[in-house]
């Protein structure tokens, strides 16, 4: 009796001594984080990119960086979001391409356990989800009115601007034209706007510029809200026979900042590497229990001529993603 005691004994403590080294194993295993921006390799998202490892880099999770090859690729996203399901992923970084079409995917995403941070544009799900699911957007609102303020500086309060690149799939970029028009309205009505739809293609939006230059030739601003629609814009402007001074405000650069082109005026920046690094911490402190907000809006900037070198505005332009690069606000 006391042999089969002691046998059983020995194999309980053994068992236990696994059971523990298991637990330890999940407890230690790295986090696997996907990150899915609107596209890569642009002025916009790779700075997301560095705000998301350097985040990564200080709580040893691992991150998977993928992104459709252009912004109108939506059922390539939606793809990915599912890959990322199917995968079991423990966290979900996004910037929907499609406010309406990506909501079906974060919905599953959601459903299935993952602390999901949307950033940089809304979907029409209301923060919380159980905890799972947060945003930390742009405040469009502020980029439209540094927008019209600026307009009305270049205008001296009157004249007449193209507004380009409204784009109904996108909420940020809708916002931001609603708010452009309202605070010129409300505070400029001197100053006539009229509005055209865009895409997230160059050429066509290039298309659309030379017309409403021709049609229009009492323009004396554009103001660009997609990046596609500011270099389309800046073409068109440059391919006008006398040299026609109009001047552009950009938003979201995909790349640097050309402002060796005298019709370029200024560029509103997205802090997309600060929306990375603070989704990743989100989802950090979700997994552990802690509370986190539903909901930060972060201020865009306004990039001048005179700014365009300053520390702070090359870290929100550089697309050295390396983690310890740009940690804080000064460069390297």
């Amino acid at each position: 009796m006391r042999i089969t005691r002691t046998y059983n004994s020995s194999w309980a403590g053994f068992a236990s001594v696994v059971l523990m080294l298991c637990l330890g194993c999940r407890s230690t295993a790295p986090v696997m984080i996907a990150v899915i921006p609107r596209t890569a390799g642009t002025g916009l998202w790779e700075p997301e990119h560095g705000g998301v490892d350097a985040a990564a880099v200080h709580i040893g999770a691992h991150v998977y960086w993928n992104a459709p090859t252009s912004e109108d690729d939506v059922e390539g996203q939606i793809s990915m979001v599912d890959q990322v399901i199917d995968k079991g992923y423990q966290g979900l970084i996004l910037a929907p391409d499609q406010a309406l079409a990506l909501i079906t995917p974060v919905r599953r995403a959601l459903a299935h356990g993952i602390p999901t941070v949307i950033v940089s544009s809304p979907l029409l799900i209301p923060p919380g989800q159980g905890g799972k699911l947060s945003y930390i957007l742009n405040d469009e609102e502020a980029g439209g009115r540094i927008a019209a303020q600026r307009v009305a500086e270049l205008l001296h309060g009157r004249g007449t601007v193209a507004v380009l690149g409204v784009n109904p799939d996108i909420a940020g970029i809708m916002t931001r034209a609603r708010s452009f028009e309202l605070f010129l309205a409300q505070n400029y009505p001197g100053i006539h706007v009229m509005k055209r739809m865009g895409s997230f293609n160059m050429l066509h939006e290039q298309q659309i510029a030379e017309e409403t230059l021709k049609s229009n030739p009492s323009i004396d601003v554009i103001v660009a809200l997609m990046w596609s629609s500011t270099r389309g814009a800046i073409s068109a402007i440059e391919g006008i026979p006398g040299n026609r001074q109009v001047k552009v405000i950009g938003f979201d650069p995909d790349g640097t900042l050309p402002f060796e082109i005298e019709s370029l005026d200024s560029v509103i920046m997205q802090d997309t590497r600060a929306m990375g690094q603070q989704a990743v911490n989100l989802i950090d402190a979700e997994r552990q229990g802690r509370p986190v907000p539903a909901l930060t809006v972060l201020q865009p900037t306004l990039v001048t001529r005179k700014n365009v070198n300053t520390s702070e505005v090359r870290r929100l332009t550089s697309m050295d993603w390396r983690p310890g690069r740009w940690d804080g606000s000064t460069a390297p």
